[in-house]
């Protein structure tokens, strides 16, 4: 399955959508990244006159390109038709924050799967801003199914 099939599989739309291209995948993990517009939905009441991206906008985004992706291309076989589609329950834990995103700001997502059974993966990921310099990091996991 191509980075294309697996965006267009996932469960979200914009405005709620945060995926913008995966540059790698396999069983092991997901690379992906995503651009923050300057015109996005929170910016306007986080912070006023100075916007930084909500840290649960950087979890979700961590979750959607390094669990819900990674999951669809795990579950390939059983998501192939169209009228079946990802069923995701996603939680997390233990999410470290140490810089601010910016609007307009590019980050990467790596995902490194811990484990995928009984149709639930727990994976460690990080994001990385323009710089390679760590922005958050924890551990997300949810129950993906084929529904």
């Amino acid at each position: 399955m191509n980075s294309t099939k697996i965006i267009k599989s996932l469960p979200y739309k914009r405005p709620f959508l945060f995926v913008g291209e995966l540059t790698e995948i396999s069983e092991k993990g997901v690379k992906g990244k995503y651009t923050y517009r300057e015109d996005e939905f929170f910016y306007e009441g986080h912070f006023k006159n100075n916007p930084i991206t909500p840290g649960v906008i950087l979890t979700e985004t961590m979750a959607q390109i390094g669990v819900v992706c990674l999951g669809v291309f795990l579950l390939e076989d059983q998501i192939s038709s169209e009228e079946k589609k990802p069923q995701i329950a996603l939680t997390s834990n233990e999410v470290d924050f140490f810089l601010p995103v910016l609007p307009n700001e590019k980050v990467t997502v790596i995902s490194e799967k811990e484990y995928f059974r009984f149709n639930k993966l727990k994976c460690k990921v990080k994001m990385l801003n323009a710089n390679d310099e760590l922005v958050c990091r924890g551990t997300i996991s949810g129950m993906i199914i084929a529904k």
